[in-house]
C-alpha cells in the first residue's frame, strides 16, 4: 500500500492545485508519469476482465450543473449487455450518491460504489451506506448561506457529503476553497476535503475509489479477473493505483497534459461509449 506523507513537491509537479490535494492524492501523483501510455489501447473483447467505470466525464459528458447531465439513450442497455458479457463483473464507481445513480442509470444490472466508496452495492444486492450526520447538515447550511452571495456556485447535497461546484463561476474558486477548507477542518475526525474538476467536496473519511475496487476484486464475480478502470478526474487516481498494482489496465479520459497514474487514455466520454458499444455490439 502506498505510504502517505506531507512532503512538499518541488519542480514540475508543484502547484497550488497540488497543495490542495489530500495526502493520498499527493502520494499517488508523485509516482505518476508526466504523460500517458499509448492512447486507445483497450481490449477488443472483455473476456476475463473486470470493468470499473466512473460516471461524470467518463461515460457521460460533464454538464454545467450536477443535475444537468444527459445520458445517451442507448447507454443503460449497453451497460446491461456489458455486465452480461462480463458475467456480472461490472461496477460503476462514482462520487455521486447511489440513489442518484439509480435514477441516472436505471435497472441496477451492475454493482456500484457511490460517494467515492462510502456507499457500496455488491453483486448480491447487499451493501452499506454512510448516513448523513447532524454536524454535516449544519455545515451545509453555512455553505448554502455563503454560496447565496456567489452567483453561479451550485451546492450539491449528497446526503453524507456536500459539494460546491464553481464551473459557472470560476471567479469564486478561492472563496469556495476557503469555506470548504474551514468546514473540513471542523469535521476533521469524520470527513475530509476532496478536490475535483471545478468542484470542492466534503466527503466521509475512510473510503475512496481505490478501497471500493479492492473490496469488489476480493469477491465473485470480480475475483480472479484482470481489472480495467476508466475515469477522468483526480478522484480516480486511487482507483488507477489499485488496478495497476493488480496488473490491470487504467484509462484516463481527457487531455494528455496532466500527470496521472493511468497507463493509457481515451480522448473523451464519446470514445468510452464507443468502446463499450464495440464490445457489446460487435460489427457483423
Amino acid at each position: 500500500m502506498l505510504q502517505c506523507n506531507t512532503t512538499r513537491v518541488v519542480g514540475a509537479m508543484a502547484s497550488p492545485m497540488f497543495d490542495c490535494m489530500t495526502e493520498m492524492q499527493q502520494a499517488l501523483l508523485r509516482q505518476a508519469p508526466r504523460h500517458f501510455g499509448e492512447p486507445n489501447r483497450l481490449p477488443a473483447t472483455v473476456d476475463g476482465w473486470a470493468v470499473f467505470l466512473d460516471v461524470d466525464g467518463t461515460i457521460v459528458d460533464i454538464a454545467e450543473t450536477p443535475g444537468a447531465v444527459v445520458v445517451e439513450a442507448r447507454l443503460p442497455a449497453q451497460l446491461a449487455l456489458l455486465c452480461g458479457r462480463l458475467g456480472g463483473a461490472l461496477a460503476v464507481v462514482t462520487g455521486r450518491e447511489l440513489a442518484f445513480l439509480d435514477t441516472l442509470l436505471p435497472g441496477r444490472a451492475f454493482s456500484a460504489a457511490g460517494l467515492h466508496g462510502a456507499e457500496m452495492r455488491l453483486p448480491d444486492g447487499s451493501g452499506h451506506k454512510t448516513e448523513p450526520s447532524l454536524r454535516l447538515a449544519i455545515a451545509r447550511g453555512k455553505l448554502e448561506a455563503a454560496a447565496a452571495a456567489w452567483p453561479g456556485v451550485v451546492v450539491e447535497d449528497k446526503g453524507a457529503s456536500v459539494a460546491a461546484h464553481f464551473r459557472l463561476a470560476p471567479q469564486f474558486e478561492g472563496q469556495v476553497d476557503a469555506i470548504m477548507s474551514a468546514i473540513a477542518a471542523d469535521l476533521e475526525s469524520s470527513h475530509m476535503i476532496q478536490h475535483g474538476k471545478s468542484v470542492v467536496e466534503i466527503r466521509p473519511r475512510g473510503h475512496d475509489k481505490g478501497t471500493a475496487v479492492t473490496a469488489l476484486m476480493d469477491i465473485p464475480p470480480f475475483l480472479g479477473r484482470r481489472p480495467l478502470a476508466i475515469g477522468d478526474d483526480l478522484t480516480d487516481e486511487a482507483m488507477f493505483a489499485v488496478v495497476n498494482d493488480l496488473g490491470g489496465l487504467s484509462v484516463k479520459v481527457g487531455p494528455s497534459e496532466a500527470s496521472t497514474l493511468a497507463t493509457t487514455r481515451l480522448a473523451d466520454p464519446a470514445a468510452v461509449r464507443a468502446w463499450i458499444a464495440s464490445v457489446v455490439e460487435p460489427a457483423t
